[in-house]
């Protein structure tokens, strides 16, 4: 569990986050979005004890990061965006020396459990030092495993890693997060809006939305879009479409798709089904079209959208 309230971090006279409130429950992955120098990993740090906050409080897994921090790292993994490794160490000894210093009881098969668990057991026995940046990358997150902790905070965890592997860990942050708190920073927008419960978006060091994908939709859109499609062809499935009262902006797609818009509040769509299919049109498609996270992403922080 993570609890902030008013987290405020000043470097010198240049102020990195100011009056931060949000919460991330057990069993909750929740991602962190927001543009270079929002923010992001100096919260990420305070969460984890690497740095006290100027002013606020954070509670993690139930302890004060500054009063109680070795409670907190007992019981927090981290992944760093640039992963801390020992190039000159073997991948197994590694981990076990990771291990050891968290004082894990029966290390040798916990490593062996972690390698297993990121893909990792036929590099085991590997230099850290010749391994790729993607390889690298997982075994970060096996010594963020090591400790099974009840907080997991991942700042850019599939960053460097290829398709195949980027599907991998996804599942496993899935897995890990039934169970345990999950907070993560991405630039990948699909990523946060195929893995997340729920978002927090932050822009030069403030809080600008926090929801869920579809409610931040919701929220921005404050009309309903809606593509509908037909068989054959379409020239005139526009005309039909304005026919309906209460419709708003009517467009034509190159496919012959009509996408168009209408105020929350009053579903249009069955009627619009109705004069399409009266206008001997056969009904292919109906379908509500969502803002895209990116769009989201962008509406928030791109302060030129907003003039």
């Amino acid at each position: 569990m993570i609890k902030v309230s008013g987290l405020t971090k000043d470097y010198g006279a240049r102020r990195a986050i100011q009056n931060l409130n949000f919460d991330a429950q057990q069993g909750e992955i929740v991602g962190f979005l927001g543009p270079n120098g929002a923010g992001k990993t100096t919260t990420m740090r305070i969460l984890t004890g690497y740095m006290p906050p100027t002013d606020g409080e954070a509670i993690v897994a139930g302890y004060d990061v500054v009063e109680e921090s070795l409670e907190v790292r007992r019981r927090v993994g981290y992944l760093p965006e640039t992963v801390p490794l020992y190039n000159d160490m073997v991948v197994f000894d590694y981990l076990k020396y990771m291990g050891e210093l968290r004082h894990i009881p029966n290390v040798d098969d916990r490593v062996e459990e972690v390698l297993d668990m990121v893909g990792l057991m036929d590099r085991a026995s590997g230099y850290v030092g010749n391994l790729s940046k993607g390889m690298r990358q997982r075994v970060g997150l096996a010594q963020a495993l090591l400790h099974r902790p009840e907080v997991l905070i991942l700042d850019e965890p599939t960053i460097g890693l290829d398709p195949g592997q980027v599907v991998e860990v996804r599942e496993l942050i899935r897995e890990i997060g039934k169970e345990r708190t999950v907070l993560l920073s991405t630039h990948l927008l699909y990523e946060a809006q195929n893995l997340c419960d729920r978002v927090l978006i932050i822009n030069k060091g403030k809080i600008v939305a926090e929801d869920t994908t579809e409610n931040l939709q919701a929220r921005l859109l404050g009309a309903e879009r809606v593509v509908v499609r037909v068989r054959g062809e379409a020239d005139e499935l526009a005309d039909t479409v304005k026919k309906v009262k209460g419709v708003q902006r009517v467009e034509t797609h190159e496919d012959g798709a009509v996408e168009f818009e209408f105020s929350s509040g009053k579903d249009l769509r069955p009627e619009v089904a109705k004069q399409v299919i009266k206008d001997g049109y056969d009904l292919l498609e109906l379908r509500p079209l969502g803002m895209s996270l990116e769009e989201i992403f962008l509406e928030l922080t791109d302060d030129s959208r907003k003039k």
